[in-house]
């Protein structure tokens, strides 16, 4: 059983006969003598996504959540449902568009590294690599003019994702973009 502060953003945890996932871990260190951390996190269930908000002492066990993963390719989407192929047996799950919320805009069909979340059998979430490769396809022309500091221009990626990318760079060029934070990584 793990405690509360060895924690991270996507462990899974079972409360009260559910399985959720931390998503924000927020950590508050009282300014009393003697008082212990606090850790504010935001849970989600996996299964319908409510959400859960408890504060926790740094030493509070948290039951590990059953929870399989599976290493899975994206295969095609029909609607709201996004298809994935196990790459073993190569079974699928299929997964509604709205549970993936904002990782959606980083899938492309040749993905590599994402691993499915499944609780019974069943899909409830991916998890992505930490950096994927997505093709330029607008952004404003670049200043070819030297600067000292490191200016920036809105591009828009192949799957829709706008970020924030070096003024060199043009459209067609493949970059890095971390799915943490959304920010440009480096060249592909």
């Amino acid at each position: 059983m793990p405690r509360a502060n060895e924690l991270k953003k996507g462990s899974v945890v079972e409360i009260d006969g559910g399985v959720y996932i931390a998503r924000d871990i927020e950590v508050r260190n009282p300014s009393a003598r003697g008082a212990s951390t606090l850790y504010k996190v935001r849970f989600f269930n996996v299964r319908d996504g409510r959400k859960l908000e408890q504060t926790l002492k740094g030493d509070e066990f948290i039951k590990e959540g059953n929870l399989s993963r599976h290493s899975v390719q994206f295969s095609y989407r029909e609607g709201d449902l996004i298809t994935f192929m196990d790459t073993e047996n190569y079974s699928q799950y299929m997964l509604n568009a709205g549970a993936l919320e904002d990782q959606a805009a980083y899938i492309t069909e040749d993905l590599e590294g994402m691993i499915a979340l499944l609780v019974d059998g069943e899909m409830v979430g991916v998890e992505l690599p930490p950096n994927v490769t997505l093709e330029i396809v607008d952004t404003p022309p670049g200043n070819q003019s030297a600067s000292a500091s490191a200016r920036t221009k809105l591009a828009t990626l192949s799957t829709g994702l706008e970020v924030q990318v070096p003024e060199y760079l043009e459209s067609g060029e493949f970059i890095k973009v971390s799915t943490t934070s959304g920010n440009f990584v480096s060249r592909a």
